[in-house]
């Protein structure tokens, strides 16, 4: 269907408002227009609306299929995935994601078996049409040393078709050793990273952000925040960063995940954080596959009674830039999963309630978090960018987001790729 050639013209196609921001076309109730684009040399010639085009005997008429621009995935564990075969979650629950996890990886996670799974799971998203990534890379001591060089050889391996981003991944409490923290800083720094930890309640939080915060502005990191991943209602971690950022003055992005427990908490409680949140320009990643399975998970005979999730809609009424993400794959904290962010997104409509109506939701996925990333030209389709898209089957919302679209049709740099996933097969060895 895609010349191998790099130029032609896809006519009658749908483009969302939210990802085509040159587009001047009528648009309807659910944001889609009708228009063509022309495809020159690897890159976007054109975008018309279909009424102000030519028709052109060569052109390649798509019926209305819907055209997005290739996802971009701005919080994963590639580091953590597909270790579920060998350490599964005992109970589900999240205290068993971490001891399994722990345990894993004090035992089993060499170069070799790290990169594998990276390069398994990289094939994965790529065959899936995401454009860009951020994984958390582990970095409790000694797994710094290993993880690190690991990321740095795949980002360069997979240079050109995803653009990787790396975030160090320790427990709040990993600052206080202060030598160490700043070694860690200056090493996420030297691979062009981003600092992250994971937060909670401890008694000295707030002095712990302060040195998170010191390091960060030291050595010009953006920071990407785990924060009050639980239903306690007492956990409000994400309150304290956005506090920590307005009075260290700092100007970096800075991505907070999960959120959960706001959920849980009194309305003047979620008011006052959402203030200093939106003050703080802080942007927030929910994690809605991977937050339904461990959270409000209590035994075998309960059926939870919260989705886990964070509130998008009230942090995105107020300005806060929000998206959704993969979070992990076939591991202790997910079981499931492929790193396929249409599946997210499907997911995420339904939890989240993405609709009634769509707006500009489909940001979540594309613009937004690559706005976040600071990916200049990733997440919309313009004029001039790279013709990096998707082409599904489904010509409306919920043709889109009622099937698989396993037969998607990927385009990268104005070609089709081939969307074959890996096998797990290829993961056996590394299971015994």
């Amino acid at each position: 269907m895609i010349p191998p050639s790099g130029s032609y013209r896809l006519a009658n196609i749908r483009l969302h408002r939210s990802l085509t921001p040159g587009l001047a076309a009528a648009f309807d109730p659910d944001g889609f227009a009708l228009a063509d684009i022309s495809v020159a040399d690897g890159k976007i010639a054109s975008i018309v609306a279909r009424a102000k085009s030519k028709a052109e005997a060569d052109a390649i008429d798509l019926a209305g299929r819907i055209v997005l621009p290739c996802f971009v995935d701005c919080h994963t564990h590639i580091d953590k995935g597909h270790i579920w075969p060998r350490k599964p979650n005992p109970d589900g629950t999240f205290m068993g994601a971490l001891n399994a996890t722990g345990a894993d990886r004090t035992t089993r996670w060499n170069a070799e078996d790290v990169a594998r799974r990276m390069d398994f799971s990289l094939r994965s998203a790529y065959a899936h049409g995401t454009k860009a990534m951020r994984t958390h890379l582990d970095s409790v001591p000694p797994q710094e040393e290993i993880s690190w060089p690991v990321f740095e050889a795949m980002r360069e391996k997979w240079r050109g078709r995803i653009d990787l981003q790396a975030a160090c991944l320790l427990g709040i409490e990993g600052v206080r050793d202060k030598a160490w923290f700043e070694r860690l800083a200056k090493r996420v720094a030297a691979a062009k990273g981003v600092l992250g930890v994971v937060t909670y309640m401890v008694p000295d939080l707030e002095e712990l952000l302060d040195q998170v915060f010191a390091q960060a502005i030291k050595h010009g990191l953006d920071l990407d925040f785990h924060a009050d991943e639980t239903d306690d209602v007492a956990a409000m971690s994400l309150k304290k960063i956005a506090e920590a950022s307005l009075w260290n003055g700092f100007e970096g992005n800075i991505l907070v995940g999960h959120c959960c427990s706001l959920a849980r908490q009194p309305d003047l409680e979620v008011l006052d954080t959402l203030d200093k949140v939106a003050k703080a320009r802080l942007a927030v990643v929910s994690l809605p596959m991977c937050n339904l399975y461990l959270q409000d998970r209590r035994n075998n005979h309960t059926t939870p009674r919260w989705r886990g999730v964070t509130l998008l809609h009230e942090m995105k009424a107020r300005g806060i830039k929000v998206a959704v993400a993969s979070d992990n794959t076939r591991d202790p904290f997910y079981a499931y999963g492929d790193l396929d962010m249409l599946e997210v997104y499907r997911m995420a409509t339904r939890i989240l309630h993405f609709d009634h109506p769509v707006g500009d939701w489909p940001k979540a996925v594309a613009a937004t978090p690559a706005e976040v990333m600071r990916l200049d030209g990733a997440g919309i389709l313009a004029a001039g960018s790279s013709a990096d898209f998707i082409i599904f089957k489904g010509r409306s919302w919920t043709e889109l987001l009622s099937r698989p679209e396993s037969d998607r049709i990927v385009v990268r740099e104005g070609r089709a790729i081939e969307c074959q996933l890996p096998d797990y097969a290829e993961l056996d060895e590394l299971m015994v």
